[in-house]
């Protein structure tokens, strides 16, 4: 049976935005039978929030989704990265970098890159050659890094089509551990869906620039074919960022203590998400009703008039 994950990371509270991609990954997911796990993702550090894991939890149930497994938490078993780590080391594919922020900071200006939400890595630590070493080592000032070949990836999403990208130009060689020792996100969603059995990945498209390099890391681990993507537009505020902070009080959770009805949030989704008029719903009517098809190929704007139209 077809597998999907719903993967918050308890960093905070869970937003319009948040909440809109799960509701339609949900959505999918009971529309064509597939089973649902819950991850939580856990693994940031210092930026989780204890209380704000039990918080989401609450928030995706009060909106009416349910999941078949779960709830999972990363931390609960750090073997699998760990074993993943050793693997890729004793391949020659990962190595040991000691370079700051601002060294790579001050190699990017001289380089060109393609994505411009991070630093493309110069390779001033990467070995001339491939260097298998018997295990991972963690920290001691040292992050690691994934060998990345030259050229072209390509991959098919369901929702935004043919894909073309090149993880050498955009990022370079991308981290796989930090310097405290802890997986990089781009590692753990690999081990993760992969031991989890998730074939089905439903997830926001500033994501999708991450896509050739957990394909990559499905490869280097032989942990089977990658799943199927689809990638689906965000939530922006008026000045067309993603949604946030800086656009007021988007919170599911501040809403809902101002007395507004999980139906009322849940029309509004809809009404972003291709059906017509803006009325209340359930989640289950919402399920029913939603076709990707119909799905906006632009990104959502949140307004004041939605805000308006949520408090009644």
């Amino acid at each position: 049976m077809p597998r999907t994950r719903l993967a918050p990371s308890p960093t905070g509270a869970l937003h319009l935005g948040n909440v809109r991609t799960f509701l339609v990954n949900w959505a999918i997911a009971r529309q064509h039978g597939w089973e649902v796990v819950l991850r939580i993702e856990d693994l940031d550090g210092p930026r989780i929030k204890e209380q704000a894991a039990r918080d989401l939890i609450a928030t995706l149930g009060w909106l009416g989704m349910d999941w078949d497994e779960g709830p999972l938490y990363q931390t609960a078993d750090p073997a699998p990265y760990r074993a993943a780590l050793d693997r890729l080391a004793q391949q020659g594919d990962i190595y040991p970098c000691a370079c700051t922020r601002s060294q790579i900071a001050a190699d990017s200006l001289s380089a060109p890159h393609g994505d411009q939400h991070e630093l493309r890595y110069s390779g001033r630590c990467r070995p001339d050659h491939p260097t298998p070493l018997p295990a991972w080592s963690a920290g001691e000032g040292q992050a690691w890094r994934v060998r990345v070949p030259e050229g072209q990836q390509t991959f098919d999403d369901v929702f935004c089509g043919p894909q073309t990208a090149s993880i050498d130009a955009a990022v370079g060689d991308f981290l796989v551990s930090t310097k405290g020792g802890a997986p990089s996100y781009q590692l753990a969603v690999v081990v993760d869906d992969a031991r989890q059995r998730i074939d089905q990945v439903v997830r926001g498209d500033d994501l999708l620039t991450s896509t050739p390099r957990q394909e990559l890391l499905y490869e280097k681990l032989g942990a089977g074919p990658p799943p199927t993507w689809t990638h689906l537009p965000l939530v922006v505020g008026p000045d067309g960022r993603r949604l946030a902070k800086r656009h007021g009080d988007t919170r599911v959770d501040s809403y809902r203590q101002q007395g507004v009805r999980p139906e009322r949030v849940v029309g509004m989704i809809a009404s972003w998400s291709g059906l017509e008029g803006r009325e209340e719903l359930s989640a289950a009517e919402f399920a029913t009703a939603f076709k990707l098809a119909r799905l906006p190929r632009e990104r959502v704007t949140f307004t004041p008039e939605d805000d308006a139209w949520l408090l009644g």
